[in-house]
């Protein structure tokens, strides 16, 4: 369909050889972090903000897989407290520093 595969290859990765199914997509991968470096990479390649998404869509689903409303005007307020608590649950957590000096 058109879609690029965006997986980052472990510390210390060899490329792979060509029969292997992804082999290309995989070392193009490689070659591109050994040049531009890790952290560069994830950058250039929007991985971070995958993996943000991920993690953001993880603690969504903690709140429950399904959504328990019937009509879609209530789903949606359903989805939008959920969406609530979460940016509640940040905010929370978030620490609030102060210059010192």
């Amino acid at each position: 369909r058109g879609a690029d595969a965006v997986i980052p290859v472990r510390r210390g990765g060899q490329p792979w050889k060509k029969p292997a199914a992804g082999a290309d997509a995989r070392n193009e991968t490689l070659r591109a972090m050994k040049r531009l470096g890790r952290t560069i990479w994830k950058k250039w390649s929007g991985y971070h903000r995958r993996s943000l998404v991920e993690t953001k869509m993880h603690c969504f689903k903690l709140l429950g897989e399904r959504v328990a409303s019937r009509t879609f005007d209530r789903q949606i307020t359903e989805l939008k407290l959920r969406a609530a608590v979460l940016n509640r649950f940040s905010q929370i957590g978030t620490p609030t520093t102060i210059r010192v000096a």
